[in-house]
């Protein structure tokens, strides 16, 4: 785990990832996508992972995009070997078993709104800009915007990024539905620790069923969607975080989880 580009803070359970790499802004290299990889196969192996959320180091950038300097002169097959490097470890990001929430402050860019994509849902601070400009450097999304943005946005808004790589304030972000929420930096910052203590109090594997049942029902029919979901709530009673939430609330008293 490389902790000079990926910084980790752990809170029983609840892991804060910081990309670091402020004098360029967060912008994701290879290097910068390796340390978080190797950070998220390690998070894969915990069964006490409660929630993850994922910020950039300072208040200017989230991740202001890929690098371009490194990217100006790959061959097509470099390119390709990169964005399946990123698309690798972005695919690792989303199918975590927890939430998942991008805390945008400042820049979120090309590989910064795709790394935000990829996130069950994002925050932002009130200075953030959010874009996918890369028509404006004669190549395409290649991290996963050109499918996620329009899952999240809906096909036109979608193409009306991609295609004139205009950038948009965080107040036309929470319009469109790309972002959840609008604050300032310091209410962000009260944000995640106040939704740090929430996820702590909550059923850990209630909360990753419920992840589940939402994630997989979105990619079935209603009716089999449903059956999901009725099968995970079924299963939710074979354990002792039921009882004990239950007994709990009976009892007028906050559950042990």
């Amino acid at each position: 785990m490389s902790e000079s580009l990926i910084e980790v803070q752990d809170n029983e359970g609840i892991v804060r990832l910081t990309i670091s790499r402020p004098k360029a802004l967060n912008a994701l290299n290879s290097a910068v996508i390796d340390a978080l990889e190797q950070v998220l196969v390690e998070l894969e192996a915990r069964a006490d992972l409660r929630a993850v959320l994922i910020t950039g180091a300072g208040e200017k950038s989230f991740v202001a995009g890929a690098d371009i300097a490194e990217m100006r002169d790959k061959t097509p097959q470099q390119a390709r070997d990169f964005a399946a490097q990123a698309l690798r470890t972005i695919k690792r990001l989303e199918t975590l078993p927890v939430p998942v929430v991008a805390l945008v402050n400042g820049f979120c860019l090309g590989g910064g709104c795709e790394l935000a994509l990829a996130c069950d849902w994002a925050v932002a601070s009130d200075n953030a800009v959010f874009g996918q400009p890369e028509v404006l450097l004669g190549v395409i999304p290649g991290f996963g915007g050109t499918q996620r943005l329009p899952r999240r946005v809906g096909p036109a808004m979608a193409l009306d990024l991609c295609t004139t790589g205009r950038k948009i304030d965080a107040q036309e972000a929470l319009r469109i539905g790309l972002v959840n929420q609008v604050m300032s930096q310091d209410a962000l910052e009260e944000y995640a620790r106040t939704l740090t203590k929430q996820l702590g109090g909550n059923g850990p594997g209630a909360v990753r069923s419920a992840k589940q049942a939402i994630h997989d029902g979105m990619d079935q029919d209603l009716d089999s969607a449903l059956a999901l979901e009725t099968s995970l709530f079924a299963l939710s009673f074979a354990g002792e975080e039921q009882r004990e939430g239950m007994s709990a609330f009976v009892e007028k008293r906050k559950p042990e989880f």
